[in-house]
C-alpha cells in the first residue's frame, strides 16, 4: 500500500481526501493513495493511484521516516508528492481538503485521521512549518 504526502510548497499545505468506505474510517481524512500492484513500484503505483483517485499528475520524492504496518500483513509506505498537472477532484473520496499545521493537528487531536496515516503527524507538521 501507498500513501501521497502531497504538499503546497508555496502555501505550506497538505492535500487530504475523506473516506467513503469502509465503514470504521468512512468520514475520517488520510493522505490519498491505494494499493501497489504486482511487479509495480511504490512510485508508480502512487502516480497511478493519484491520477485515478484525483485526475492528477504528481512527481515523487522521497519516502517518510517509518512504514506502517495494517492488518492482513500489508505494509503502507508514504511518499512525499507534488502536483504537476490538474486540479484535484475526489473521484473515490468523499471530499478533499488542503490543510496547515493547525488545521492537521486539530484533525489529529479530534482523531479525525485514519490510524495508520498517524504515525506521520510529527513529519507532516515539520514540513508544514
Amino acid at each position: 500500500m501507498v500513501a501521497g504526502a502531497i504538499l503546497d510548497p508555496g502555501r505550506r499545505r497538505l492535500l487530504l481526501a475523506q473516506r467513503r468506505y469502509p465503514v470504521e474510517v468512512a468520514g475520517r481524512w488520510e493522505l490519498p493513495g491505494g494499493k501497489v500492484e504486482q511487479g509495480e513500484t511504490a512510485e508508480a503505483a502512487l502516480r497511478r493511484e493519484l491520477m485515478e483517485e484525483l485526475g492528477v499528475e504528481v512527481s515523487v520524492g522521497g519516502t517518510l521516516r517509518e512504514a506502517v504496518d495494517l492488518p492482513a500483513g500489508l505494509t503502507l509506505v508514504a511518499l512525499w508528492a507534488r502536483i504537476v498537472a490538474g486540479t484535484p477532484r475526489p473521484a473515490e473520496h468523499r471530499a478533499l481538503r488542503w490543510v496547515d499545521a493547525a488545521a492537521l493537528s486539530a484533525l489529529t487531536h479530534d482523531d479525525r485521521l485514519v490510524p495508520a496515516d498517524t504515525a506521520w503527524i510529527p513529519e507532516l507538521l515539520t514540513a508544514l512549518e
